[in-house]
C-alpha cells in the first residue's frame, strides 16, 4: 500500500482510538445516544453546506472532520448495542458501490452519466425497493425533495421533452393560482396551487441546469447583505423611514455589490 494511503489509514485509526477514549472517559460523550446526536448531525451537515456554498475550503475540511466524527460516534454506539461496527458499514457501502457500478466492475457499457443514473435506479429496484422514490428521505427540505423526486422519476422516462414545455407548465400553474386568488378561494386551495407553482419552478430550474436550493440560498444571502446595508446606513430608525428611503439605500447596496 502506498505511503499516502498509510497516512490516511493512520489518521482514520487515530480518530477511532480517540472516539473510544472519549466514549469511555468523557461524561458528555458517554451520555450520548443516536437520538441525542441526530439534531447535532443535522446542524453539522448544514454547516458543511454553508462552507461549500462559500467555497471555503478550510471550512469544508473542518466540517467534514466534524461529520466523520459523528459517523464514527454512531458506529461506536452500534457496536455497543451489538448491531454492527464501522468496518461493517464501510464494507457495506463498498459492496453497494461495486454492485451499482457494473460499467466499472462488470461488463456493462454506458454512453454517459444519465445512463449511469438510470442503471443505478434500476439496480435499486432489483434489490427490492418497491418505488423509485423510496430512497428520497421524508425529512428532506421540501425544495430539495421536489428536485430529487423529479430527478429520480426522470430515470424511468417520466419527464417533459423540452424546456419550453416545462415553462408552459409554470405559466399554467401561475394562471391557476391567480384564478383561485382572484376568486377569494379557500386558504388550503391557495396553498395547494402555490405548491404546484413551486414544484413547476423547481422542474424548470432543473431543465435550466440550476439547482433551486442553491439558487434560493444565494438569493437569501444577497437579500441579507443588502438589508444589513440598509440597517447600517439608515439615518434614523427603520420604522421611521419611508419605503422609498429604504429602497434608495437598497439600490446603493446593489450598486456597491455589483462594483465590489
Amino acid at each position: 500500500m502506498p505511503m499516502a494511503d498509510d497516512t490516511k489509514m493512520m489518521a482514520f485509526g487515530r480518530l477511532l482510538k480517540i472516539m473510544d477514549e472519549l466514549r469511555e472517559q468523557c461524561p458528555w460523550d458517554r451520555k450520548q445516544t443516536i437520538q441525542s446526536l441526530r439534531n447535532l448531525t443535522i446542524e453539522e451537515t448544514y454547516e458543511l453546506a454553508d462552507a461549500i456554498l462559500e467555497e471555503d475550503w478550510d471550512g469544508i475540511k473542518e466540517e467534514i472532520g466534524d461529520l466523520l466524527l459523528h459517523m464514527v460516534f454512531y458506529a461506536r454506539i452500534a457496536r455497543e448495542q451489538s448491531q454492527w461496527d464501522i468496518a461493517d458499514a464501510l464494507h457495506a457501502v463498498c459492496e453497494k458501490l461495486i454492485k451499482r457500478h457494473p460499467h466499472i466492475y462488470g461488463d456493462v457499457q454506458v454512453a454517459d452519466d444519465d445512463e449511469v443514473k438510470r442503471n443505478w435506479e434500476q439496480i435499486k429496484l432489483q434489490e427490492g425497493k418497491k418505488s423509485i422514490l423510496a430512497g428520497v428521505p421524508a425529512s428532506l427540505p421540501a425544495l430539495v425533495k421536489a428536485y430529487r423526486m423529479q430527478e429520480k422519476t426522470k430515470q424511468v422516462g417520466f419527464e417533459w421533452e423540452t424546456t419550453g414545455q416545462v415553462w408552459e407548465k409554470v405559466r399554467e400553474e401561475l394562471a391557476e393560482l391567480q384564478e383561485v386568488v382572484e376568486e377569494g378561494g379557500h386558504p388550503h386551495r391557495i396553498e395547494e396551487e402555490f405548491g404546484d407553482v413551486l414544484f413547476a419552478l423547481v422542474n424548470y430550474a432543473r431543465f435550466l441546469g440550476v439547482d433551486p436550493e442553491t439558487a434560493l440560498e444565494r438569493c437569501n444571502k444577497k437579500f441579507k447583505s443588502r438589508f444589513e446595508y440598509i440597517e447600517e446606513k439608515a439615518p434614523k430608525p427603520l420604522p421611521d423611514m419611508s419605503l422609498g428611503e429604504m429602497d434608495a439605500l437598497w439600490n446603493e447596496a446593489k450598486a456597491r455589490h455589483s462594483t465590489g
